[in-house]
């Protein structure tokens, strides 16, 4: 997938492609005037997503693209896959939930690092992790 300098496109079917998003996610926070621990908390939203569509859906793409909404700026890092679907979205939000045997820390903590979260997921289609990060 190719990048742009406001906007990120990784395909996600390897640990290396996890890598790679965080490392390009993180660079385009740096563009946008993130300070360290809000770049900390991107790179980091963008691991867990990342490693979510590895796990769970085996590919997937992961985008990242700055956003404004005067006076506010920040970016925004959606994460989209064609798996299985979340059978039950409001269970995997709770910290200790897990299907695959992790610690199910991964989307609820993505959660309270960003500033809006969003998941849409239907069974046999996908799902979509939207989140938003704003600049302080």
């Amino acid at each position: 997938m190719a990048s742009t300098e406001n906007e990120v496109r990784v395909s996600i079917k390897s640990d290396e492609d996890i890598l790679s998003a965080r490392q390009e996610g993180r660079e385009l926070g740096v563009r946008l005037g993130f300070g360290p621990s809000e770049l900390a908390m991107i790179a980091t939203a963008i691991s867990e997503l990342a490693r979510n569509l590895l796990l769970y859906a085996r590919n997937g793409s992961l985008i990242c693209w700055a956003i404004e909404r005067e006076p506010k700026k920040g970016i925004v890092i959606q994460a989209t896959d064609e798996g299985p679907g979340i059978p039950d979205v409001e269970a995997v939000l709770k910290d200790g939930y897990s299907t695959s045997g992790g610690l199910g820390l991964g989307l609820p903590g993505v959660r309270r690092m960003m500033d809006e979260f969003a998941i849409v997921s239907h069974k046999g289609r996908g799902t979509t992790v939207t989140t938003i990060k704003w600049k302080s």
